[in-house]
């Protein structure tokens, strides 16, 4: 009788991790956050309600990272910059805002990179893996979501943002 007990409490722990662990998917809500920079100023998620939001989480050591934000300085950003009903927002996960003002420097993004120094951001939108975008409509719901780089997939996420403003 005891190992059943056992047996059914475990079962349950691990579902209860299991569920917690689960990414943010295609059709759920944009998570409720705040992020702080020095250099950009605040941003929460209730000052989004009605805009065209990418959510892109990356690392400053992340190599698959830096294809990404090289792909978005050359080819989002100039595009959609401008466009008031489209916000981006790049998350450095554990970063400060003096460790992306140094990495800017290097880099020469001129879009907005914004700190997560102890991952809560990055928390409400995944477990683990870099880089990850999430695309969520004018609703609040995330319509594409990816992990990792690669040309053809961001060729879909332009895709998706351009039928997103629509």
């Amino acid at each position: 009788m005891k190992i059943r007990k056992l047996s059914l409490w475990f079962m349950m722990l691990c579902m209860a991790v299991a569920i917690h662990a689960q990414d943010l998917k295609k059709g759920d809500e944009l998570p409720e956050f705040q992020l702080q920079s020095a250099v950009y100023g605040n941003v929460s998620s209730a000052d989004l309600k009605g805009k065209v939001v990418l959510v892109s989480l990356f690392a400053t050591w992340c190599g698959p990272c830096q294809l990404e934000l090289a792909e978005v300085e050359k080819t989002l950003w100039p595009k959609y910059k401008d466009d008031k009903d489209f916000v981006l927002l790049v998350v450095g996960r554990e970063h400060t805002d003096e460790q992306l003002k140094a990495y800017n420097e290097r880099k020469k993004f001129t879009f907005p990179l914004y700190p997560d120094p102890k991952r809560e951001v990055f928390s409400l939108f995944a477990e683990k893996s870099i880089p990850r975008a999430y695309l969520f409509n004018k609703e609040g719901k995330a319509v594409y979501t990816s992990i990792g780089y690669e040309k053809e997939e961001f060729g879909r996420l332009m895709s998706a943002i351009a039928e997103a403003l629509k």
